[in-house]
């Protein structure tokens, strides 16, 4: 039987319980899924309720990963819900594949990617139309492929220090452009 192991921050492991269990059950339903957590270890395992031959379908195991790795990564179990819909992912950047992992580093590189007042984030997501969380030292994103690789870029942009208004300067180009209908990758 095929399954998925992913381990999750212990803090967040009380949000994919949900209040009486209700976000478990809610991922089991919708997915056909059966999600075994380890509150101590923010250990979860995810397997299909029925196997492959007898109905299971193996893209909700993929779905259900994606949905427990996005509330660990700090989303709300109701933006991680997007989750369930054909065509929307979750990307998984790591802030120290681009900036040595000093303290100040990653201090600062968040700083700049939340925005004062949470403006940067805010800019980003509204013009990608995506999900952001920035938690520990990683973003996250969910959207559609086009949002979030747009979105990724900015991201990856602001990590290595590109500035604000240029990379403000692409995304609305990246809006209008998705606006019109001619979406084209950011270059």
């Amino acid at each position: 039987m095929a399954f998925f192991a992913v381990n999750i921050p212990r803090e967040r492991v009380g949000v994919l319980i949900g209040p009486k269990g209700s976000v478990k059950k809610k991922i089991e339903d919708e997915l056909g899924v059966k999600l075994t957590i380890d509150s101590e270890s923010g250990s979860v395992r995810i397997e299909l309720k029925r196997p492959p031959e007898e109905g299971g379908d193996p893209v909700a195991l993929f779905k259900a990963r994606d949905v427990v790795e996005a509330i660990g990564r700090g989303f709300s179990p109701e933006k991680a819900f997007k989750l369930f819909e054909d065509g929307i992912i979750l990307s998984i950047i790591d802030i120290t594949d681009y900036v040595k992992p000093s303290r100040n580093n990653l201090v600062r590189v968040r700083a700049r990617l939340i925005g004062s007042g949470g403006k940067t984030r805010r800019i980003m997501e509204e013009t990608t139309h995506t999900y952001i969380s920035i938690y520990g030292d990683t973003v996250a994103i969910i959207g559609s492929e086009e949002d979030v690789r747009a979105a990724e870029e900015a991201v990856i942009s602001i990590i290595n220090g590109a500035p604000h208004a240029q990379v403000y300067r692409r995304l609305n180009e990246y809006a209008r452009m998705r606006k019109l209908g001619g979406l084209r990758p950011m270059i």
